[in-house]
């Protein structure tokens, strides 16, 4: 499976941004998706996954981002509103053959990043 992230840019405090991650493969419905992300010098850290069975955000990001997959186009989307500074950060997807899970080390394939940035 191949990840590709967009969507990412600058942004102001309080605005909206889209990613998306298109996958190859023609297994997409059958992986857990995942949005990670990394804020500049510090760990990566979960935001969200979606399966068969729904999605999930960290409470961090929770009522503010919301995941959403589209099977036919081999696609997720990470719908960010109201963002704060503190989203910024290089932001992730990823697959997952295994269960549901906010374990960045159960992800099998990852996607190349796309940098979101909020400004104050």
């Amino acid at each position: 499976v191949q990840l590709q992230a967009s969507g990412g840019g600058l942004v102001q405090a309080g605005g909206s941004l889209r990613l998306s991650c298109a996958a190859s493969g023609r297994t997409f419905s059958n992986y857990v998706m995942g949005w990670f992300r990394q804020p500049p010098g510090k760990e990566r850290e979960f935001v969200a996954r979606i399966s068969r069975s729904g999605g999930s955000t960290s409470d961090s990001v929770k009522g503010r981002f919301t995941i959403s997959r589209d099977d036919a186009k081999n696609t997720i989307y990470l719908q960010m509103n109201s963002l704060k500074p503190e989203d910024t950060a290089v932001y992730y997807c990823a697959a997952s053959r295994g269960f549901p899970t906010d374990y960045d080390i159960d992800y099998d394939y990852w996607g190349q990043g796309t940098l979101v940035t909020v400004s104050s």
